[in-house]
């Protein structure tokens, strides 16, 4: 399989990078994935392994987010064999739903940690992996046919140069999958903990979506149901605000093991799904959107 468009040079590398089917080929050089600009001020391998260490792959909240996704991907892609890439891909989790629901697409991946991203790369050999800051995006443009970004852009500070890359980047009629956390009033040692530089409100992001010149398809709250029991976690969370790092960091992963697999948050999760096919959501935990370029 090859790749249906040319990449640029790595840094400091003069010679054109070519993917060989498990893994990118530069010169005489081999390397499972692909690296160019790097940016880590607002995530980092440590908080990768926290956070998939407190919540695993089976935490209500994301698998609700992948399932949307997926379902917002099977109703908005319109040909036989997308490309698709996910960014913010470094759990895989995402990338191994989407290889199941799209069996003939190329799927692609990319974050800016190294070690999981390389581990990543070690045990899904057949997928492309880059490694780069979204605000230095390498890929050319019109080249994408779908991208998911879950749960990313609040780790970026420059978000609105983040989306008009991601305009860039997207084929014309190409569709990209956005979630960020919901309530700028709701930020607290969750947030800081996990190197969040903000929250938004979904007038907010579809603001941003606008000015990078995305079209809205489609706009709603992802956990609208569990919201008042989330608030009240977040004001209670507020509280240790002026604690030490590692307490936060402690509480936050007891908050995130604690809710993991639970089946009634589960349930009411995929009813909210069900629903979402026919309202849009007025407040959750999470904003959810659908764009077009």
């Amino acid at each position: 399989m090859s790749l249906p468009f040319i990449l640029p040079p790595v840094t400091n590398h003069g010679a054109l990078p070519i993917w060989e089917g498990n893994g990118f080929r530069i010169g005489d050089e081999f390397s499972k994935v692909l690296q160019y600009s790097i940016n880590n001020l607002g995530w980092n391998d440590e908080l990768t392994f926290f956070h998939e260490e407190s919540a695993g792959d089976q935490h209500f909240i994301d698998r609700a987010s992948r399932d949307h996704a997926i379902d917002q991907l099977k109703r908005n892609i319109h040909v036989e064999n997308p490309l698709i890439l996910e960014i913010g891909c470094s759990s895989g989790f995402m990338l191994q739903r989407m290889q199941k629901a799209f069996p003939h697409a190329t799927i692609m991946g990319s974050d800016v940690v190294s070690e999981p991203l390389q581990k990543l790369a070690e045990s899904m050999p057949a997928t492309p992996f880059f490694r780069f800051d979204l605000t230095q995006c390498p890929l050319p443009d019109n080249s994408i046919d779908a991208i998911v970004i879950l749960n990313v852009l609040e780790h970026i500070e420059n978000d609105v140069l983040a989306l008009q890359q991601i305009h860039r980047i997207l084929k014309p009629g190409g569709v990209v999958v956005i979630e960020v956390p919901a309530g700028p009033h709701l930020y607290d040692i969750y947030d800081k903990v996990l190197m969040h530089y903000r929250r938004y409100t979904l007038e907010g992001l579809n603001q941003l979506a606008n000015q990078a010149g995305l079209k809205i398809a489609k706009q709603s709250h992802l956990g609208f149901f569990l919201y008042p029991g989330f608030w009240l976690v977040k004001q209670m969370n507020k509280r240790l605000l002026s604690e030490s790092n590692e307490t936060q960091q402690k509480q936050v992963g007891k908050n995130i093991s604690n809710t993991g697999e639970n089946k009634l948050f589960h349930a009411l999760m995929q009813t909210e799904l069900s629903l979402g096919h026919f309202v849009s959501y007025p407040w959750g935990i999470r904003c959810i959107m659908t764009c077009r370029k």
